[in-house]
């Protein structure tokens, strides 16, 4: 029998032991690929710029490229968790949390993951040359983001709104992917994704706020510490005032509002119930988010359906 590796506490599942080689389980983790919730908040935006521009154009998005948003996000989460946890590595050996990760605990060497992480990056750019040359110039333009973010939680405690900068790059990738181009409208949707970052990234922070205060890690959730629900109440309130606008600028059909609607009261009832003192509760509001991501991409179809009536 195998003796198992080591797991961080947020990260084990069962299906991994049982059908991924052993060899590779190490790889898996960097990439975080038990931990689905992570490419979802990727994907979303994507989907939210694609679906938006079909609206706009009284059609669905293609399904081709919502296809390959899929892939592109898994490989790019995969490949960005990789190059934040070499960066990280001696900060994740200090958080309870994470200490356990494949490259504090030795599982796997700084140039295995370096080696990894370029092999994602090649398969990520074979996935975005399938689009169209603004699109794939402005996809490859997001790498100055992703690039800087790992290292702002050491000189600010806004490094979440730097995670918002690189992880919603796609609400105007998805756009341009259909219109070649840019708008107001994708750039209203991208602004509000950045305050949606906030909100759900504040959430899981508060995870590690202790850890982060004792080894001198900035964050929002320590920023805010006990006054975070106003600030909860001021990101998503941003987040669907700018989500309105970009529907109302590409001038979709009546049929998103009331969905969208539904999302806002989704996230209302994450907020008043979310304790952020409490991990597990904290870990099941940033986990919610994915379905009010679902619920925005459904009042936009609604949006393209209801073109047809």
């Amino acid at each position: 029998m195998k003796k198992p590796l080591p797991t961080t506490a947020d990260s084990a599942h069962p299906w991994i032991e049982r059908f991924i080689p052993a060899w590779f389980l190490p790889y898996s983790r960097i990439a975080r690929l038990d931990r689905p919730i992570g490419w979802w908040l990727l994907l979303l935006p994507c989907w939210w710029g694609s679906a938006l521009a079909g609206a706009s154009e009284r059609i669905l998005p293609n399904p081709a490229h919502l296809v390959l948003f899929i892939l592109g996000a898994i490989v790019m989460r995969a490949a960005g968790c990789t190059f934040n946890d070499i960066i990280d590595r001696d900060i994740d050996a200090n958080v309870e949390r994470t200490k356990l990760r494949p490259l504090p605990s030795r599982q796997i060497t700084v140039t295995q993951a370096l080696i990894f992480m370029v092999i994602l990056s090649l398969l990520g750019l074979l996935i975005l040359v399938q689009f169209n040359w603004f699109t794939i110039v402005l996809a490859l333009i997001s790498l100055l983001t992703v690039a800087i973010y790992p290292f702002m939680k050491r000189v600010t405690y806004w490094p979440q709104f730097f995670l918002g900068l690189s992880f919603n790059w796609g609400a105007m990738v998805g756009w341009s992917a259909v219109k070649g181009g840019l708008d107001i409208a994708p750039l209203a949707l991208y602004v509000g994704c950045i305050f949606w970052t906030l909100g759900y990234d504040t959430i899981y922070g508060h995870q590690d706020r202790s850890d982060d205060e004792l080894i001198g890690v900035k964050s929002t959730s320590r920023r805010f510490a006990q006054t975070t629900k106003p600030w909860l109440w001021g990101f998503y309130g941003a987040f669907f005032s700018c989500l309105a606008f970009a529907l109302y600028s590409a001038n979709v059909h009546w049929a998103a509002y009331p969905i969208l609607l539904l999302a806002l009261f989704h996230s209302a009832r994450l907020i008043v119930q979310v304790d952020f003192n409490d991990p597990l509760s904290c870990l099941a509001f940033f986990r919610a988010n994915r379905e009010t991501g679902l619920i925005v991409f459904f009042a936009l179809i609604a949006a393209s359906l209801g073109s047809y009536a």
